[in-house]
């Protein structure tokens, strides 16, 4: 079967402006852009002396060390892509002219009220604003999406994402600390992943954990997205798992009436280095054995997932398309999810009644002296 996994690129590409010159844009933002042929016009960081390493390196022409001289500098047809936290949105947000296309880095914010006020903000000033959940865009999703979206695998009723893998936090220095580490940051990927395929879900059960000996305040969660009596879909992290890579995991799964997909995102196992990924499908012919296929999909999550969210966004701009997948009117529903997700977590299960109670004194069962 010919899959298609590439993004569609722009007709006619806008000059991007970047504000910010952290790490996601040294590693994924610039090279994405670059391979994409998508002009970088200038770059802003508050640190000018990071801004201008960047500019060496990728060979941008212009840097800047305040939003408003890049903005007061930027071609009147700049797409603005903001690689800032979350809590510099609605300023950076402000200084933007109005009905000004914005991609703004992921989470849309540390909570739903902020998600909320953003997109207030984007209404407010008429900007044709997308959210960089750029997993959508990565090759193996775009390849599922051409499955599932032309019958192959008929009805999708299954949804899986399991990662169980060591994750160095020590690289993520912005985040590590996060009082909302786990799902706000990381299986906020697979949450909007999981509504881009299947819609919302009508309800969330979710249970977010720390480890015992770390610092960080979630690095384990396990998270289901309620849809109906037959629709699956559950995401399962584990980033402590440091007994090296023969039992780690990372892949998402679909399944439908007619077969099934799997994509193993190895970017995520040996982190910063990645394992290859590997994309399988399996389709159901009349009575005959199920049989998995393996296609080999060229590029990854990162940097290749990057070009398909600016370039989506770029084509909107442009009214080269109607549909603007990650936009803020929509992902403001995923920052729902996550929300309902730590509530659930806060809340707890439904106790057992138990014949007899067990006290905090009782030996568990697996004590055995």
């Amino acid at each position: 079967m010919n899959l298609h996994y590439q993004p569609e690129l722009p007709r006619s590409p806008r000059p991007i402006v970047i504000l910010g010159a952290g790490g996601i844009v040294n590693d994924a933002h610039l090279p994405a852009y670059r391979m994409a042929g998508l002009p970088v016009a200038s770059i802003y960081n508050r640190t000018l002396d990071r801004a201008q390493k960047l500019a060496d390196k990728f060979g941008i022409p212009q840097v800047h060390e305040s939003v408003a001289a890049a903005v007061a500098a930027a071609p009147k047809d700049a797409v603005f892509d903001l690689a800032l936290m979350p809590a510099q949105f609605i300023p950076t947000l402000e200084q933007l002219p109005d009905g000004s296309p914005v991609l703004i880095q992921k989470p849309m914010g540390d909570s739903l009220p902020e998600a909320q006020a953003i997109l207030a903000v984007c209404r407010r000033k008429k900007l044709v604003a997308a959210i960089n959940c750029q997993l959508r865009f990565a090759p193996f999703v775009i390849a599922a999406r051409h499955l599932v979206t032309s019958g192959a695998i008929g009805e999708l009723y299954d949804m899986e994402v399991r990662v169980t893998v060591h994750t160095p936090w020590d690289l993520f220095p912005n985040v590590k600390l996060h009082p909302r580490l786990e799902i706000a940051q990381h299986s906020v990927h697979y949450i909007d992943l999981i509504r881009s395929f299947l819609g919302n879900p009508r309800s969330v059960l979710a249970k977010t954990l720390r480890h015992p000996a770390k610092p960080m305040s979630s690095t384990r969660t396990t998270l289901i997205m309620d849809y109906d009596d037959t629709t699956h879909a559950v995401i399962n992290t584990n980033h402590d798992h440091e007994f090296g890579g023969e039992h780690q995991d990372s892949f998402i799964k679909w399944e439908g009436t007619k077969g099934a997909i799997y994509a193993k995102m190895g970017l995520l196992m040996d982190y910063p280095h990645g394992v290859s990924d590997v994309f399988q499908y399996c389709l159901r012919e009349g009575n005959a054995a199920p049989a998995w296929r393996t296609e080999a999909i060229p590029g990854s999550w990162f940097p290749e997932a990057f070009v398909g969210s600016m370039a989506s966004l770029q084509r909107f701009a442009n009214g080269e398309t109607d549909i603007l997948p990650t936009h803020v009117d929509d992902v403001v529903n995923t920052m729902a999810v996550v929300e309902a997700a730590y509530a659930s977590s806060a809340c707890g299960g439904v106790r057992p009644a138990f014949a007899t109670p067990i006290s905090p004194q009782q030996p568990k069962p697996y004590h055995t002296s």
